[in-house]
């Protein structure tokens, strides 16, 4: 076994850990998200992808300031962000709130 692979088993953020399997199993959302962009906006919830966004964003926070950082956690919530903000737009555009605002034409003379 070579000792950078060692070194990574036996990390503070390795695979013998909480911080490790704690992102990977977070992967089953961002998948679950990728999914359902197939689906029709109609079937988005506002609020829980809404929940979703600020939950992944707190994490991200979290996996920056704890000590030993754990970037694999980071990366897994900011690509869930990524996921949601998607999800969201798309709902956010199927409720008529992101609709391009038309300026009256001028009278014509």
């Amino acid at each position: 076994m070579s000792a950078a692979f060692k070194a990574f088993l036996n990390s503070p953020v390795g695979p013998k850990t909480t911080h490790f399997w704690g992102p990977v199993s977070n992967w089953g959302i961002i998948l679950a998200s990728v999914a359902d962009t197939k689906k029709p906006p109609e079937m988005i919830s506002g609020n829980m992808t809404g929940v979703l966004c600020v939950y992944s964003a707190l994490f991200v926070r979290f996996a920056w300031m704890v000590r030993p950082r754990n970037y694999f956690l980071m990366v897994t919530h900011s690509c869930n962000e990524c996921a949601q903000f998607y999800q969201l737009s798309r709902w956010a555009r199927a409720q008529g709130f992101l609709e391009e605002k038309k300026e009256p034409e001028a009278a014509q003379e």
